[in-house]
């Protein structure tokens, strides 16, 4: 169990370095056990995944939970959850949306987030779908929002955390697309569109990235020498994202890494529902040391994929 709430507060060890610096957050001394997913892309349509999550939730002995980007498929608003009575008269005047009412599937996962931060931190950090994911959902989840990017300091070690996309530098109609919808003008006055608007916005814009995705199959990775100078920056050796769905651990030289997390999908076969978890332990001697591995999110381990990232960490 965490620690008292005076002394563990999520936003009490947050901290920003400098309007030119990485975002930091400190581990508290209690935490032994961290996980990170990313890409879940929760949506009303895919039960399994949902159920996958929801049970990993109230199974995980981890202390702190870090959500890397597209928990959601698609996020168009908090008031889908926070402002119940407007998602119902919207979703009874223009139809339901895969035979849930507008909201009820997001509010489900809310109460899901709620009940799992009352034991263990939530951290999330936006994706490229659920980037309008605001402070009102995060406050009825008991979570906290991060920056993208994030690094996570423990025991001497630092772990550069991000969702990846801005990374993937190569896709210049995505980043000229994520600059657009990230700035605050464009979420205004999308956000001030009635929700039935935005949901139709929201389809429309789903359905032509999957077109895109159709039309130039190629693959555009993370940039390798990007990501080398964001952890030369941050001090860290390690990045961990998300985003690619292309999980494994890959070399960048001179010490540094970059650990890909799965995405999840409970209709594929194999299921893909993995966690990727950080083990923080005191040695006898008083030396920390740390240890990366990836772990199946349900117990019946054998109904899903898994890929070898084990490593241990001499800190």
């Amino acid at each position: 169990m965490p620690a008292a709430p005076t002394a563990r507060r999520p936003a009490d060890i947050l901290k920003t370095a400098g309007p030119a610096a990485f975002d930091e957050l400190t581990a508290p001394a209690h935490w032994r056990c961290v996980d990170f997913i990313a890409d879940l892309h929760l949506h009303a349509s895919e039960p399994q995944t949902f159920q996958a999550w929801s049970g990993y939730l109230q199974h995980t002995p981890a202390d702190a939970l870090f959500i890397l980007g597209d928990l959601f498929e698609v996020w168009v608003g908090d008031d889908l959850v926070t402002e119940p009575k407007t998602a119902q008269l919207h979703g009874q005047l223009h139809g339901q949306l895969h035979g849930q009412l507008h909201g009820q599937f997001e509010r489900q996962c809310a109460s899901v987030l709620k009940a799992a931060s009352e034991r263990l931190d939530i951290f999330f950090m936006h994706g490229n779908r659920d980037f309008l994911v605001g402070p009102a959902l995060m406050a009825q989840c008991g979570a906290t929002m991060l920056a993208d990017p994030t690094v996570l300091c423990s025991q001497r070690a630092r772990w550069l955390l991000s969702h990846g996309d801005a990374l993937c530098l190569g896709d210049v109609a995505y980043q000229a697309f994520r600059a657009l919808v990230r700035s605050g003008a464009w979420q205004r006055d999308f956000l001030a569109q009635p929700l039935s608007e935005r949901l139709t916005t929201a389809r429309g814009l789903r359905a032509q990235s999957e077109d895109r995705k159709k039309m130039s199959p190629q693959f555009i990775d993370v940039d390798d020498a990007a990501a080398r100078q964001w952890l030369q920056a941050a001090g860290a050796s390690t990045l961990i994202h998300g985003h690619t769905h292309r999980p494994a651990d890959h070399d960048l030289s001179d010490g540094l890494r970059r650990i890909v997390l799965s995405d999840w999908d409970g209709a594929a076969r194999p299921a893909r529902a993995e966690v990727l978890r950080l083990t923080l332990a005191l040695d006898p001697g008083s030396s920390p040391h740390a240890k990366l591995e990836c772990k199946p999110a349900s117990v019946e381990s054998e109904k899903f994929e898994r890929y070898n990232i084990n490593s241990k960490l001499s800190i």
